[in-house]
């Protein structure tokens, strides 16, 4: 095995996890030029408005196509390979917006960006469940949701900043993964697979079933939260514009704030694991995003939006590593990679899906009740398992 706790092997972990935030929401603040820009070769505002906003979450679509194949590939393969490949593609696919004139390839490079993703995520989170186990593996993970909520808030902010030049200028920032190949060659070791095998072998029966009730859970909660996340970097920048014509710089600084907050809650999730157990959250994290989007919805001024984000994104922080660690440590070695790419499978399908279902009831109801219906669902959701809590959790032990 290598040693998993040298800072710059860390430290390459968590660059390399920063890459996954980026995909989309980077170039959030520079939605509203693209749809003025791209008005004379789409005529039809509803099909540019819809085409625009599936810059943001077309990569999604492909995270959820290219995740189980990376799945497969990080247990068959190996985890280094697949890391330092896909960081390679990533670089080259995400800036193509620079150079890509016409939606149409936009939407190609986006793709291409969206399978690159799917490699990073799986190979970066399972090297991590790899190298980590017990406290140790809920304490990094953690920090990895952490450490991408501060990338977020620099490529965010960043991402507003270039937008106010240009709407190309943000597509700088993916060539930031790019920097990052180096240090995966050199600080990356592949873990020794038969080793971690005969570790797990002494420590789970040698047929350990699939958690079956857990894998429900985490992935059905896992594409209901992230429907309702990515209305703030598809749907924000719009709301923002409508009520007080907010300018790309400040729509990058709200979404960064929300990213901000998420990763507070992210770095002391280890903290907070030692007294609340994987079912006890669930009801924390549902109701602090519900309560969140409900006062973003019924909000008149820039500072009750930031209220809104603040309390969204604590719970949103929460979530991920939640969802992470319990899946690690409910899945034997063997199907590891393929279980941790099924949390990338529905985190993105839940981003891809957000636009679309968001779409229709912003065009009847307008963007506040969007994040008003959300709100409701989620507080609903959070009661739900608030009561239902001892009856979630015998069902998840006794799987």
């Amino acid at each position: 095995m290598p040693n998993p706790n040298t800072w710059i092997t860390k430290l390459t972990l968590l660059l390399a996890s920063s890459l996954t935030v980026m995909a989309g929401a980077t170039v959030a603040p520079a939605l509203p030029a693209m749809s003025k820009h791209f008005a004379e070769e789409i005529a039809n505002p509803d099909v540019l408005a819809t085409l625009v906003k599936l810059i943001i979450t077309m990569p999604a679509l492909f995270i959820v196509i290219g995740s189980p194949i990376a799945g497969f590939v990080v247990d068959a393969v190996g985890r280094k390979f697949l890391l330092l490949s896909a960081t390679v593609a990533y670089g080259l696919a995400g800036c193509s917006g620079l150079f890509l004139r016409d939606l149409t390839g936009i939407l190609v490079g986006r793709a291409c960006l969206g399978l690159a993703v799917a490699g990073v995520m799986v190979s970066a989170t399972t090297l991590i469940a790899d190298y980590y186990t017990g406290s140790d593996r809920a304490a990094f993970m953690g920090l990895q949701a952490g450490f991408m909520g501060l990338g977020g808030v620099v490529f965010l902010t960043l991402g507003g900043v270039l937008a106010q030049q240009s709407w190309r200028f943000p597509f700088f920032i993916y060539l930031f993964a790019w920097l990052i190949v180096p240090m995966i060659a050199r600080f990356i070791t592949e873990p020794n697979r038969q080793l971690l095998m005969d570790e797990n072998l002494s420590a789970n029966p040698p047929f350990q079933p699939l958690p079956v009730a857990v894998l429900v859970i985490i992935y059905g909660l896992t594409v209901i939260s992230q429907v309702a996340f990515y209305l703030i970097p598809v749907q924000l920048p719009f709301f923002l514009e409508n009520l007080f014509q907010a300018q790309p710089t400040q729509s990058g600084m709200a979404i960064a704030l929300c990213t901000l907050f998420s990763a507070i809650a992210s770095v002391n999730y280890g903290r907070l694991k030692r007294r609340i157990n994987y079912v006890g959250f669930l009801p924390i994290m549902l109701g602090l995003m519900g309560i969140g989007y409900l006062i973003i919805g019924q909000s008149s001024t820039w500072a009750q939006v930031l209220v809104g984000l603040v309390i969204f994104g604590m719970g949103l922080g929460i979530l991920m590593p939640n969802m992470n660690v319990w899946i690690s440590n409910a899945v034997s070695d063997r199907f590891r990679g393929r279980a941790l790419s099924g949390i990338s499978t529905s985190l993105f399908l839940g981003q891809f899906l957000s636009p679309l279902v968001s779409q229709p009831i912003a065009r009847s109801f307008g963007l506040g009740a969007v994040y008003v219906i959300t709100g409701i669902g989620l507080t609903c959701l959070a009661l739900l398992f608030a009561v239902l809590k001892s009856k979630v959790r015998y069902l998840t032990v006794n799987r």
